[in-house]
């Protein structure tokens, strides 16, 4: 079991509804949170498109889509533009859920993390 702590590990698909490539993504992201589910973590999945949820997203600002958020607790273990490939993003969530450390990224999206566990 790898969820030790009370934290979930949180992952999110940052997206918009105009864009065809996130529309694609949908299933790949929806089975790479089942696949983290399943080997043991606790995971909160946040589908956010940037658009409708411009508020939680604050001073962030999102150019390249889907962009993802991977954190546990609030701390930043991955953050940025993925390739919608099933095995590209199974590779990023085992190494973001390998290491006990985060990675440095702005502000925003620190607070993003944060804003994402109450939600």
């Amino acid at each position: 079991m790898h969820a030790m702590t009370t934290q979930a590990l949180t992952v999110a698909c940052l997206c918009a509804a105009w864009c065809r490539t996130c529309d694609a993504y949908r299933a790949v992201f929806d089975a790479a949170v089942d696949e983290l589910r399943a080997s043991g973590w606790v995971v909160a999945a946040h589908w956010i498109d940037i658009e409708d949820e411009a508020d939680l997203l604050g001073d962030l600002d999102v150019e390249t889509f889907p962009t993802l958020l991977v954190a546990h607790g609030v701390q930043v273990r991955f953050f940025g533009p993925l390739e919608p490939q099933p095995e590209t993003v199974r590779r990023m969530l085992l190494a973001a859920t390998a290491v006990e450390h985060g990675c440095p990224v702005p502000a925003a999206v620190e607070t993003l993390a944060a804003r994402l566990i109450r939600v």
